[in-house]
């Protein structure tokens, strides 16, 4: 295995990845906590839950005797006139504990998909009605994923330069951060309007944007302004559901309950790809109807993949444990005490928290800029200290697994603070 990186080389084109100058991939052998083991014998922390995936920890034996018992059961069957347990029982528990107002779940295989599969939702349910609605507004610099509809309503930027002429056109609202509020919602009063199909958010943080955080009363204010017009409204909560922001989902910080929600990343607490869409049964019934036309044409091959099923429904009894909650409370209110300490270094600005997670921008230049050369910095310096997090640009946060420690946590706090007094 010493060879990996090399024989990957060899082989593989990696994500959101410069291949001509990227330095050789690290190869990992295996992971336990929210520690993963190189291939060398170095350790790294992993502080970012692989892509916000990991929730629980790597290798946890509860969903491995699951997802590996299962695997004797039924490993997959056509999702299209057939059903099993694993995907009935996931999507009674997921609606039990989502906001009351969801009734109807879709399954399909990542955040990209679960967007792509809200957007024909919304569309097609004004389409159903017979009262075409065209239009979509979402927030400038959202992330919602790298299919083609999924980026038509991200915010643009370089990922998506060479793809703009291939989009559809969007709607977009400045992010309503402190200060900006009462001009977004201005804004927001003339931008929704009776064509307006849907209206599309990451509720109180923008992941890949640069973790731009913002308070749930205005989201809720824009909702309503949305409601008005009948638009309807999609949750993107990817990133932030199975209690990323000290809550099972962002939007159970709201009164204003969304029409779609997507789910994915924690959903398997990062064993398999699996993702769903779920929505209220006004816009099920739409598509109910002796016309086979009304139906929702689309489907992937993986669809409520039973394997995938069993994984979320044994993330979800962790997630349901009182030591899963009083961790989330407890790296919470680790993190409010470091943001007292980042608070004293000058190079650090617009210090942010929602729940488990923690950013905050390095003085650098072009702000949020993702191709800021302090992050190649801010990122070598920790990995040699094997902690891993992924800078965007000038943007650090933390994200860590539910099980990591408090000595775990000092030390990637103390670490940060050694980077903060180098810069």
């Amino acid at each position: 295995m010493n060879d990996l990186a090399e024989r990957d080389r060899a082989v593989i084109w990696h994500p959101f990845t410069q291949m001509q100058t990227a330095p050789a991939p690290i190869a990992i052998a295996s992971g336990k906590g929210s520690v993963l083991y190189g291939t060398d014998g170095r350790e790294y922390l992993d502080m970012i839950s692989s892509w916000w995936v990991n929730l629980y920890g790597h290798a946890h034996p509860h969903i491995a005797q699951r997802v590996a018992k299962q695997l004797q059961t039924l490993e997959h069957v056509i999702f299209a006139d057939f059903t099993h347990e694993p995907a009935v029982e996931l999507a009674e528990r997921l609606l039990a504990i989502l906001p009351q107002n969801q009734k109807r779940v879709f399954y399909s295989d990542n955040g990209s998909t679960a967007v792509e599969v809200a957007l024909k939702m919304a569309f097609q349910y004004w389409h159903n009605l017979g009262k075409p609605r065209r239009k979509v507004v979402a927030l400038e610099n959202a992330y919602h994923g790298d299919t083609f509809g999924a980026m038509a309503v991200g915010g643009r930027s370089a990922f998506t330069a060479p793809f703009a002429p291939f989009l559809f056109d969007v709607d977009y609202l400045p992010t309503p951060v402190p200060g900006q509020e009462t001009d977004v919602l201005q804004q927001a009063e003339a931008l929704f309007t009776e064509d307006t199909a849907a209206f599309i958010v990451e509720p109180l943080v923008q992941g890949a944007g640069g973790m731009i955080m913002y308070k749930p009363e205005v989201l809720d204010n824009l909702i309503k302004l949305a409601r008005r017009r009948g638009t309807l409204v999609i949750a993107d909560e990817v990133m932030t559901g199975f209690g990323r922001t000290g809550r099972l989902f962002a939007s159970d910080h709201l009164v204003e309950k969304p029409d779609l929600m997507c789910l994915s990343k924690g959903l398997t607490g990062g064993t398999m790809a699996l993702s769903i869409t779920t929505c209220t049964q006004a816009i099920y019934e739409a598509f109910l109807s002796t016309d086979k036309h009304k139906t929702l044409f689309h489907g992937h091959s993986f669809t409520a993949n039973p394997v995938a099923c069993t994984a979320a429904l044994a993330s979800m009894d962790l997630l349901l444990l009182t030591e899963t909650q009083q961790a989330i409370q407890r790296i919470t209110q680790k993190h409010t005490e470091f943001v007292q300490e980042l608070a004293n270094h000058s190079t650090v600005e617009n210090i942010r928290q929602q729940g488990t997670l923690l950013a905050f921008d390095l003085k650098a230049g072009e702000q949020t800029s993702y191709f800021n050369s302090i992050r190649d910095v801010a990122y070598s310096f920790l990995l040699e200290r094997g902690i891993l997090m992924r800078p965007l640009g000038n943007v650090l946060y933390l994200m860590p697994p539910y099980c990591t420690t408090n000595a775990q946590l000092n030390y990637t706090y103390n670490t940060l603070k050694e980077l903060l007094r180098t810069l």
